[in-house]
């Protein structure tokens, strides 16, 4: 069951509330046909609240910006026509630039996030596979791509990407983990992350956690069109995460080359520092 819908204090909450709920990159599962449905009954109330009329214009006033923070891009095609287009709440500008986006491929640039909602609970963890930092690593069409396995079952939710060394840019990225031993795929996403030149990561989620079984090998790959941008250097092989709210559980990731055309990517150097997962 969907929980805002049977959260009865949702639509009692303030506005900043509201933004910092829609802000979020875990909302346990809940689909965004769902929360777009709590948005627009939150909406309505504040009109109440205001003493004005329930009108998709006063829904838009009491909405403001808030409503960019729905993640129109992360509906199917039909959760979107059968829900927001027909609701009332959006521009027709803004119905006809998301059908576009739906259709076309590739995508158009919309002003709604891509990112997806990570479905798990709990606390996330990140481990990065590098101790350096280098400049002006390249692109052409050829995917970076690292094998690993894991000492205990975890759940894959994304990785931390390296951006360009000059200045504010954006980078399109595909993302895919597969298993090593059959080559299937286990989750992909296609999406876009923009960068502000400095050395950090940035984040490039799945749609979906993707399950990693224990002792079985996986290959993590990004294939990146932009420019040149940092890398990682000083690669370990092994990498050991405490998990303190687990009380004190220890969890490895253990890295190997993968043989082929990989752009470069090696357990010593390249992309894909970081691998963002739950346990």
């Amino acid at each position: 069951m969907n929980p805002l819908e049977i959260s009865k204090g949702f639509t009692d909450i303030d506005i900043e509330t509201l933004q910092r709920v829609l802000k979020r990159d875990t909302l346990g599962g809940l689909r965004e046909c769902h929360l777009f449905k709590a948005v627009e009954r939150w909406a309505d109330a504040e009109c109440g609240r205001q003493k004005l009329g329930v009108t998709r214009e006063n829904r838009r006033k009491v909405l403001g910006e808030t409503i960019n923070l729905v993640r129109f891009p992360l509906m199917s095609i039909e959760e979107f026509a059968n829900g927001p287009a027909q609701s009332g709440t959006l521009e027709d500008r803004e119905i006809v630039d998301m059908f576009l986006y739906f259709t076309l491929n590739p995508k158009p640039a919309v002003r709604f996030s891509e990112m997806p909602r990570c479905a798990m609970n709990g606390k996330e963890y990140t481990i990065c596979r590098f101790t350096g930092v280098a400049e002006r690593w390249g692109y052409s069409g050829t995917s970076d791509t690292i094998r690993f396995t894991t000492s205990h079952k975890v759940y894959i939710v994304g990785f931390g990407l390296y951006g360009a060394t000059m200045g504010p840019t954006s980078y399109e990225v595909d993302i895919e983990l597969k298993s090593f031993e059959n080559q299937h795929v286990l989750g992909k996403n296609s999406s876009t992350f923009r960068c502000d030149g400095s050395q950090k990561t940035f984040r490039v989620l799945f749609r979906h956690p993707v399950e990693i079984k224990p002792e079985f090998p996986y290959i993590a790959s990004a294939t990146i069109n932009g420019q040149e941008s940092f890398y990682g250097t000083g690669g370990r092989r092994r990498v050991q995460k405490e998990l303190v709210s687990r009380g004190g559980l220890k969890v490895s990731f253990s890295f190997n080359y993968v043989k082929g055309n990989n752009n470069g990517t090696s357990v010593d150097d390249g992309q894909i520092p970081e691998i963002i997962f739950y346990v």
